[in-house]
Formats: structure tokens, sequence, C-alpha cells
């Protein structure tokens, strides 16, 4: 037991009640008093209560006023010694506080403006009025700030004439155990007090069952990784396979080119596509009859199109980029189903980039969920019903489709959904049906046909948690409270049906 703790108790035994510890023990830290009736309050040996007390006391501008009169009463001896003040002079001969005294002495009608713009001394004041601030502030300075009323408080604060302090008080009352003695207490029964019996003479700490563990420091799981898995198991349990997806840099070729997109578009401008400097170029696919309907394709038009009518250069196509859309994945997958063409289904779930603004729905860089269905004779209402019954098992329904342009797909949707927390409809991807001249020109056979679509993983995932600014789902301003509390996405009962 500290000698402070004894203190305590003896002062308790005394009294039988403290009121008032401040009063008590005045030189005491309040930290160090709440220490001590904790330590004591956990042996039995004492209840406390705990009060904040509010004191105020004079700032400098207070402390001048209470020496040397206020603003106002300085404003109202000037006057009264010269007869008559310009205004403008006031400044000059009271300083930066000359105007508070002025307004205040206006509005308790000491002094009056005469036609000349002059201050003078109101036919009301006879003789020299109280100082009512000073009076004021010299019961702030005695401790009877409880005498003024809240109204004039708060206006001596917005004055700063006072400085708000606040203290800490306790009263204290005996507990159910009070001595001044104090026994240690035993934490845990050990083999030993069995064995000799002493554990029947031992006092134990009593067990707080209220008590919370101490929270386990473990990863959590990024909510983009729950819903990113989550689109994995749906696709496989609708039968697709997974394409590989770790190359970020690819060349405009398959970024571009093999996707019918001309060398003229503005999406392989600087300001929409990130350019590799070192090393600038790579090289193109070895398939000389795939390379020349490509040129083909876009120079003149071939497999029923009419082309770009442009000289296509394929120094343009070697250059590399990081990849803006995963389609260039796609692409190149279907190449190489050209060797054994049949029905397939492909998706792949990773990065891509785009140098564009970022804004509460826009990254430069964001994961795209991407996907081909490659089958006879389906049309876009099948794609269409494919999409429904995906994002269904994602439990997000009423989707919307608008009519868009794609240079790689003919006819094209955009697909949106509603956003709760924006509360307006958000793009969260974009599908078509692959053109046939890109198709051909690879050696798929014409009546194979190819369903494409492009979902953003962060837009669902921002829809699924209420995620107003993707800014705080994907970057340097995640909280990591809220990827540790948020729940993993929950699997619908029928995703395995």
């Amino acid at each position: 037991m500290s000698k402070f703790q004894l203190e305590i108790l003896q002062k308790l035994s005394d009294l039988n009640e403290i009121n008032s510890t401040l009063q008590c023990f005045p030189a005491v830290d309040p930290q160090d008093v709440l220490s001590a009736l904790n330590s004591l309050k956990a042996h039995a040996k004492l209840n406390y209560t705990k009060k904040d007390i509010l004191y105020y006391d004079l700032s400098s501008e207070g402390q001048d006023i209470l020496a040397n009169g206020s603003h106002e009463m300085k404003l109202l001896q000037l006057v009264k010694e010269l007869g008559k003040l310009q205004i403008k002079d006031v400044g000059a001969k009271l300083g930066p506080n000359g105007k508070v005294g002025q307004a205040r002495a206006f509005k308790n009608g000491w002094i009056i403006k005469n036609k000349d713009n002059e201050l003078e001394v109101s036919e009301k004041v006879t003789e020299t009025p109280e100082d009512e601030t000073k009076l004021l502030l010299a019961k702030i300075l005695e401790g009877q700030d409880s005498s003024i009323d809240a109204k004039t408080l708060a206006d001596l604060k917005k004055r700063k004439l006072i400085v708000p302090r606040k203290q800490t008080d306790f009263s204290v009352t005996k507990g159910d155990d009070f001595s001044l003695e104090l026994t240690k207490l035993e934490t845990e029964i050990t083999s030993e007090m069995i064995v000799n019996g002493s554990y029947k003479d031992c006092k134990f700490k009593p067990y707080n069952f209220n008590s919370e563990g101490v929270d386990v420091q473990s990863g959590a799981l990024h909510p983009l990784s729950k819903v990113r898995e989550e689109f994995r198991q749906i696709f496989f349990s609708m039968g697709f396979s997974e394409m590989p997806a770790n190359q970020y840099v690819e060349t405009g070729f398959w970024n571009f080119d093999a996707l019918y997109v001309p060398q003229q578009h503005p999406a392989r401008d600087l300001q929409d596509t990130f350019y590799i400097k070192d090393p600038l170029t790579s090289d193109l696919p070895e398939d000389k009859t795939y390379m020349n309907n490509i040129k083909a394709v876009h120079e003149n038009g071939k497999f029923d199109s009419i082309g770009y009518r442009y000289n296509w250069k394929e120094a343009e196509c070697q250059k590399l980029v990081l990849r803006t859309h995963s389609t260039a994945i796609s692409a190149a997958m279907l190449h190489q189903l050209a060797k054994d063409p049949k029905p397939t289904r492909l998706f792949s779930i990773d990065r891509v980039f785009r140098n564009e603004a970022v804004d509460a729905t826009h990254l430069a860089e964001f994961h795209q969920v991407e996907g081909v269905l490659a089958d006879y004779n389906i049309t876009l209402g099948d794609l269409i019903n494919f999409m429904e019954e995906f994002f269904a098992k994602m439990g997000v329904t009423g989707l919307r489709f608008k009519p868009t342009y794609n240079p790689y797909t003919e006819p094209s949707m955009e697909i949106f959904s509603w956003h709760e927390g924006l509360h307006k409809w958000v793009e969260i991807g974009n599908s078509g049906m692959f053109r046939p001249e890109m198709l051909e020109s690879m050696g798929l056979p014409r009546g194979l046909r190819v369903l494409g679509w492009g979902l953003s993983l962060e837009r669902p995932t921002m829809i699924k948690y209420k995620v107003q600014n993707i800014r705080e789902l994907l970057g340097h301003k995640v909280s990591l409270d809220f990827i540790e509390t948020n729940p993993a996405a929950r699997l619908d009962e029928d995703l395995y049906d």
C-alpha cells in the first residue's frame, strides 16, 4: 500500500465520507487520486463518484481590465476629459480595443454620436457608472462564477476575457471490506495451495466475467478479394475455366489491333493509355496468316467488313502498353481456340490500367472481370439472360441494359445496376458479341459466335458493401478497420444448384 493510499483510508475513517478530494488533497494531481482510488476500489476498500467542475481563469486581456478598467469605461473617461471625440480618433487614442469599448459604451447608453460624427457623454450619465465588466471579472477571480448567469459567462468567453478550466473531483464512501490495511489478493489458485491447504486462508481477486480478452491480431481478406472469390466460384459453378491473367504488359497488337481497334482510335492516345518506355516494343505473333488477315481487315476490310481505309503499320502494334482491358487476354485465348474450335467458356479477374482522372467512381488502376462464351447459334438474348443469371447469384437484380459502341463487338451493351449509397444507376460492365471480322481473322469458323463482357470488380463491391467512394475501397485512403470488420461476401444457397 502506498503512503497516499493510506492517507485516503485514514481520512475516510476519520470523516466516514469524503465529499471532495480536491478539498482534502488539494496538492495531489487528480490523475494520481484516480489511480489510488481505482486500486483501493479493486480491493473493496471504498467506492467513489467522479464529477467534473468547471472553473474560469482570466485571460491576459481580462487581467488588464481587472487592473485598469474595461475598454468602455476607458472610452467614457476619455470623452469626459475631452468633452468631444471624433469617432475616427477612437482607435488612435485607445488602440485596437477602442472599437470594442465604443460598441459596449453605446450599448450601455454611456455615449452618443452628434451630427458632426463626434462622441459625447450621454445626458443619462450624471455620475460615473459602475464598471460591470470589471466587477464580473473580479467575481470570477474570487471563485464566485456560480453567481453569474450562463448567458453572461458565454459573453465573457466570446470576448475572450475568461478561459474555461476543468477540474476533476471525487466523492468517496467506504466499501464492503473497508479497513486501514490492504491485503494482497491472490489472482490464481496453485497446486501448492491445494496440497498444503493454504488456499483456505487466502483472499482471491474477484473474476471479472464482463471483461473481454485482447483482440487477436490477424490478417483479414480485403472486400475486393472476397467478392473476387465469389465471382470465381460463380463462374466455376456455371462451367467456366479461368484464363491466365498475370501478364500486365501487352503489345498494342493484342490490346488494340487484334480487337479491331484502329490505330488512330482515341483510346490509343497517351492521355488514355500508359505506354512502356523500356523496352518500347515486343515481338508479334508468328502466325503470318493471322497477321495478314488483321492487316487486310484494318486497311480495306475482309470477312464482310469494309475496314477503316488507312495504312496499317506493324510497328504501331509492337508498342508495349499496360493493358487497358483484360479483353487482350480473351483475344489471345480465342486465337488459341481457332486450332481446335469448340464451345468454350472462359473468364479472368485481374488488374487493368487506364490513364484517366480519379474520382468517386473511377481509378487509374482497377480490376476487371472478363468473360467469353463461345458456342454455335447463340444471340444477344443469350447474353442478356446470362448477365441476369450471373448477377442474381451475387444478389444483384433489376439490371438495365443500354446500347453502346465498341470497336470489337456488335451489337454492344452497357450494364447498369442501382447503387443505394449514391442513389443512382451505376455502370458495372460492358458487353457484346465479338465482330465476325475479328473472329474469322483468327481462323474461327463463321458459325461459332462469341459473347464477351467486361465487368468492374470495384463497382459491384461498392454496391454490395455500400461504399460511396471507390478511393475508400482501393488505394492509400482505405481504412484498415473497414477491411477487418466487414464480413465475407455471402454466397447464395443456390450457387451450386
